[in-house]
Order: C-alpha cells, then sequence, then structure tokens
C-alpha cells in the first residue's frame, strides 16, 4: 500500500495553506490556512473493510516551561513525545482520494464539530484540545485535522507523520470522543497493510525550510 499528496512530497515541507499557524513578522506567528491536504492511496489488500488515518507529530516537547518563551530556545536535546493532528477511524474501503480541503477548510476557534466527518467517517479529538484548555477564547473539542504549529523558538524541525491503516472491520467501534492512542489500541490485530507520508514544518525563522 502507497501513500501519496500532491499538496506536499514526502520529506518535503507542508505549505502554509494546511498548516495552522504560518510565520509573521510581528508576534512571530499567525493563523494560516488550515486547509486539511490532498492525500491519495493505492494497493489497498484484498479484505479490507474500512480505513483509519492518523497524523502525528512525534517531535513535540516533552516540556514546555521554554516553548514560544522570548530569549529563550528548545532545545533538540528535549525529550519528544506524540502531537495527534488529526485522528479517522470508518473511511470506505472503497475510497482512495481525499481532497485538500474537504475535511478542514481554516482554523474554528474552540474547535470544529465531531465525532461525525463527511464520508460517513468518524473523527477523534486532536491535541489541540489539550493545548488550549486554559485559553478562555480558544478552548474546546478540537475533531478532526488541525494542522501543524510548532514552537517558534525550537531549534528542531518538526516531522507530520500521515499513516493510513487497512482493517479487516467495517467498523472500530469507538463512541463519543476519542483520542488517537485510544484508535492504536482499537485496530491492534486488525491491520491488514499500512503506508506513511511525512512532511516537515517549522516557525523558527532560523531553521532551514
Amino acid at each position: 500500500m502507497k501513500l501519496s499528496s500532491q499538496s506536499f512530497a514526502d520529506g518535503a515541507r507542508i505549505p502554509g495553506e494546511f498548516s495552522f499557524c504560518v510565520p509573521a513578522a510581528e508576534g512571530h506567528v499567525r493563523l494560516g490556512g488550515n486547509r486539511n491536504p490532498h492525500l491519495a492511496w493505492n494497493g489497498v489488500p484484498a479484505g479490507t473493510r474500512s480505513l483509519a488515518l492518523i497524523c502525528h507529530d512525534p517531535d513535540v516537547p516533552s516540556k514546555g516551561d521554554d516553548v514560544n518563551v522570548e530569549g529563550r530556545v528548545v532545545p533538540t536535546s528535549l525529550p519528544r513525545v506524540d502531537f495527534f493532528h488529526w485522528v479517522i477511524v470508518d473511511l470506505p474501503a472503497d475510497l482512495r482520494e481525499i481532497a485538500a480541503g474537504s475535511f478542514s477548510s481554516e482554523v474554528t476557534p474552540r474547535g470544529k464539530p465531531g465525532p461525525k466527518g463527511p464520508l460517513g467517517t468518524h473523527q477523534g479529538i486532536n491535541d489541540y484540545t489539550a493545548w488550549f484548555a486554559g485559553d478562555e477564547t480558544m478552548r474546546g473539542n478540537y475533531h478532526g485535522y488541525d494542522g501543524p504549529c510548532p514552537p517558534w523558538n525550537d531549534e528542531l524541525v518538526h516531522r507530520y507523520v500521515f499513516t493510513l491503516y487497512a482493517l479487516d472491520v467495517e467498523c472500530c467501534g469507538l463512541d463519543g470522543q476519542f483520542s488517537g492512542a485510544q484508535v492504536r489500541n482499537a485496530i491492534a490485530g486488525h491491520v491488514l497493510a499500512e503506508a506513511k507520508l511525512t512532511g516537515t514544518y517549522t516557525l523558527n525563522p532560523a531553521l532551514p525550510g
């Protein structure tokens, strides 16, 4: 099974139109287009009854003490953890493409509704839900896709890994709000094949794009 995109090449930078934040001359960042990227795949194995898709950033700082603090940097040596940006289950088995902007077309303060999504899918909450929990204007349940917004003072270029799973079950059986970690647990033992596509992104002007 192979996963590809017209929005960015494997290993290349994700354009700002697909990001939650883009660089800005004042205040370091501003809101980006936040459109979901185009994705397409082939080679789905026989016996596939549904598909699942997860996008995560494995390079998120494990401690937030220096994150976006003037005069400080987030060092590359800091241990990193996963941050989920998009969690979808129950994609139809015969689907072979997701159009750019068809699941997300802008930043939605307090989050997009869910879990029901386009094409009969169910979408989990992404980790902006926890990130904005203390922000009066932004807090809420962030379902579906919300793109990259790494710390603007991070010395590490972040990776965004899109992983498509072909499953032998028609429905994952997850109800209500669910997380990327819960999807990984639910599909364990049901994965017939998987494919990955990785993009990169940074908001640090000192780093190469």
